[in-house]
């Protein structure tokens, strides 16, 4: 054995061993508490579901990336403690699956007799240490400096070498649908584990090549319920097919014919699960789901969300808003100040493109609110939840932006669930971001704003010379 697979098979000891300890941690004093000086009774969970967030303030883990401790959950942990209870078949479909240790278990778990399959997205499909830089766009080279710089073994490389069955989102014979963009894992028909980040180190534990940052800002969901499984992987088969060197009939964004919301429960947990892409025309795509969403809501509503680039959103929230209902919302910060981003409108704030162009059809709110905004992150790091707390009583999660794309063109997953329970656990993060957050129109955004001015001028540049906007009555916030 090379010193290189002995170093993989130590790390992958010792992540499982955090594994196994990671259920430990709902205790009242649990050692990583302890050790980070938080000792605290946790919140209760619903039956058969657990989460986890890897920006927790009162929790903490080593980084395998660093090997500094830091603070959060271990999302890896999690999702090597349900591969390694896997027994008969681990289906697994996420956009970029770069974790060695996850790749290692992934082998391991396929040489003893375990069915495995793995579904990626085609950008992320290709080893990495098989790409030259000059043949990548400049944001995947610097991803594979990253991942270089890791110095952990390429995680296609060890699912290949160790023959796991693996095809990305070209295998339906076409160029890839819009992104193959789910992030979920199914182990014996049983537990599901979903949410918002990708399996990679940048998702998860942060940036190799800069110790500063602790990966973008994600959670997990482990669901034991065999009826969601079932969801999952009715949904992994319409992706899969026959697999690699079957017939061509794996199927990917609208081709997958879209679907309705399904409906189970998982104890006495209503769950609602969503599988995109849909055409625009369908009652049941996600933007629509959301909508619906949104307007069953009576008195307050947390957003976090990476993109939020939907029109019908932010005309579902002015409804809202005049209805009295208590908007906050935080954006990433790379996103939020994007031309085409919604929380410009909420903030009573138009930027222009590139080209000097306005976003045709807009509505630019005429009464702002303050309590929108973005979180203080680590250079590097990007918000990348996508949330909704309704009535502190519902959580909205998934892989789902809000955004047209993923509605449209990605394959997506979108989940409500109804458990005040679950929803507790995502006010504390979102009360986590929250302190210290920049709301309203922030220094950041009036600079943007002046550099546009300078260069585009007083608007005769733009493609339109007026613009709708929405009246709503200014209310009192958080």
């Amino acid at each position: 054995m090379t010193a290189c697979r002995q170093r993989h098979r130590l790390r992958l000891t010792l992540l499982l061993v955090l594994a196994l300890l990671w259920p430990l941690a709902g205790c009242s004093t649990t050692t990583a508490a302890v050790r980070s000086g938080a000792p605290s009774a946790d919140l209760p969970l619903p039956e058969g579901i657990r989460v986890a967030f890897n920006h927790r303030a009162d929790r903490r883990y080593r980084s395998p990336v660093s090997g500094q401790w830091r603070q959060g959950d271990n999302l890896e942990a999690l999702i090597l403690e349900a591969i390694g209870e896997a027994r008969s078949e681990v289906l697994v479909a996420v956009q970029e699956l770069s974790l060695p240790a996850v790749a290692e278990a992934l082998a391991d778990r396929h040489r003893q007799g375990v069915q495995v399959r793995v579904v990626l997205e085609n950008t992320y499909s290709t080893p990495w240490s098989e790409l030259h830089a000059i043949d990548v766009e400049p944001h995947q080279r610097q991803r594979v400096s990253q991942l270089q710089a890791l110095g952990q073994g390429d995680a296609v490389a060890i699912l290949r070498r160790g023959g796991v069955p693996l095809i990305d989102d070209t295998a339906d014979g076409s160029a890839g649908s819009g992104l193959m963009h789910h992030k979920f894992l199914v182990v014996d028909r049983r537990v599901v584990i979903t949410g918002s980040a990708n399996f990679s180190p940048s998702c998860i534990h942060g940036d190799a090549d800069d110790p500063r940052t602790r990966g973008n800002v994600n959670h997990l969901l482990r669901f034991d319920s065999p009826a969601l499984a079932e969801l999952f992987a009715t949904e992994f088969g319409r992706l899969w097919g026959d697999g690699p060197g079957g017939r061509p009939d794996s199927r990917f964004g609208t081709g997958k014919g879209g679907g309705a919301p399904q409906r189970i429960r998982i104890g006495s947990t209503p769950v609602e699960v969503l599988f995109t892409p849909h055409r625009r025309q369908d009652p049941d795509n996600g933007l629509a789901w959301l909508e619906r969403q949104l307007r069953g809501v009576r008195q307050r509503v947390d957003l976090s969300l990476f993109v939020f680039s939907a029109q019908g959103i932010a005309d579902a929230l002015a409804e809202l808003r005049q209805r009295g209902v208590t908007l906050r919302v935080l954006a990433d910060p790379g996103f939020a100040s994007r031309s085409y981003s919604e929380v410009l409108d909420l903030l009573g704030v138009q930027i222009s493109d590139h080209h000097c162009r306005l976003e045709a059809g807009n509505r630019v709110w005429t009464t702002p609110i303050e309590a929108a905004g973005t979180p203080r992150l680590a250079r590097g790091d990007k918000l990348h939840h996508k949330v909704a707390i309704l009535d502190g009583r519902s959580v909205i999660s998934g892989s789902f932006n809000w955004s047209p794309s993923a509605a449209h063109t990605n394959d997506e997953t979108l989940l409500r669930i109804d458990s005040p329970q679950l929803a507790a656990h995502f006010e504390r993060e979102m009360a986590r971001m929250w302190r210290g957050a920049e709301l309203g129109v922030s220094a950041r955004l009036q600079r943007k704003r002046a550099r546009q001015w300078r260069r585009c001028g007083s608007g005769r540049l733009l493609t339109a010379s007026a613009r709708p906007t929405i009246a709503v009555p200014p209310r009192p916030q958080p």
